[in-house]
């Protein structure tokens, strides 16, 4: 018998491709998302985050919850309301998780959550920095500490829970990638800032696999960074993303100060960054199928 997983967020960027894959290794996949969808290629069921109204049908029988919900970091301007938004849709779509988890007569096996390498703020030193590193500050770190609260909180359920703090997700398909890439189709190759921002970033099927390693490994508690073991600078990652995905390009800096001029707080989405360490993940016991950048971006050509 097929064990089901229940995805919250399964129709973005990650669960799309999260949920196919699931699908190949025999799981059978759900997705909760505001309307119903019975007959969908993934059976969804209704709910709704702000009104904190879950369908219970939804959770009948499952044995994986993963939740991947939460308005998008950098789609918009950092205006009171949208930050709100940002942690609101991380926070309470935990909160209404776990009331129906202690509500069910058979509780998941395991909880696994999204979180993001931005819980330890800006780091431009060289030092690797591991999971019990302490957060930074700042919105981006303010944000991730409220989240993976909600996460340690499903800890109470009894559940096994795992919060995977995700970098730079690489994909055509979404994501920062076809953002980065854009202005090369016109010669241009912009690096931001002083290009010096480390990059922590992840191949998307590399990402995916991680899910479902921590799905399987029964042993797997806590928080780890979702990262490919080799992060490179801002200037690197765009200078291999040019020679792979243009013909010719012109490297220029896009200053900083124009950036918060023009973006505002959400520039530090882009000027921010860290060395994370992927150490913790590998000790575990997974393998990255892509852990160099330019092996990994061309295989996304």
């Amino acid at each position: 018998m097929m064990s089901i997983v229940l995805i919250a967020g399964g129709t973005g960027l990650i669960g799309t491709q999260l949920s196919k894959l699931l699908s190949e290794q025999g799981f059978q996949v759900r997705h909760l998302s505001r309307s119903a969808q019975p007959n969908a290629t993934y059976p969804t069921f209704a709910w709704d985050v702000d009104k904190g109204t879950l369908d219970p049908l939804a959770l009948e029988g499952v044995e994986y919850i993963i939740n991947l919900a939460g308005a998008g970091v950098a789609d918009k301007p950092w205006t009171q309301a949208r930050k709100l938004l940002i942690i609101n849709s991380r926070v309470k779509s935990n909160q209404l998780l776990k009331r129906h988890i202690l509500a069910m007569p058979q509780p998941p096996k395991a909880f696994v959550s999204s979180a993001a390498v931005g819980y330890y703020g800006d780091n431009p030193s060289d030092q690797w920095i591991g999971e019990d590193a302490p957060p930074g500050t700042g919105f981006l770190s303010e944000s991730c500490i409220a989240w993976e609260a909600s996460i340690r909180s499903l800890i109470e359920t009894g559940v096994r829970v795992v919060g995977l703090r995700i970098g730079i997700v690489l994909s055509t398909k979404g994501g920062a990638l076809p953002k980065m890439t854009q202005p090369m189709k016109f010669g241009l190759a912009p690096y931001f800032g002083s290009g010096n921002t480390w990059y922590p970033w992840i191949h998307i099927d590399d990402l995916c696999r991680m899910f479902l390693f921590a799905l399987q490994d029964a042993d797997m508690t806590g928080f780890f960074n979702a990262v490919a073991p080799h992060p490179v600078r801002n200037r690197e990652l765009i200078k291999t993303a040019s020679k792979i995905f243009a013909r010719r390009t012109i490297s220029m800096p896009a200053p900083a100060l124009a950036l918060r001029a023009v973006l505002g707080e959400l520039a530090d989405a882009i000027l921010t960054g860290v060395r994370a360490s992927s150490a913790k993940i590998q000790r575990e016991g997974f393998d990255f199928e892509h852990p160099n950048l330019e092996e990994a971006l061309r295989s996304l050509k």
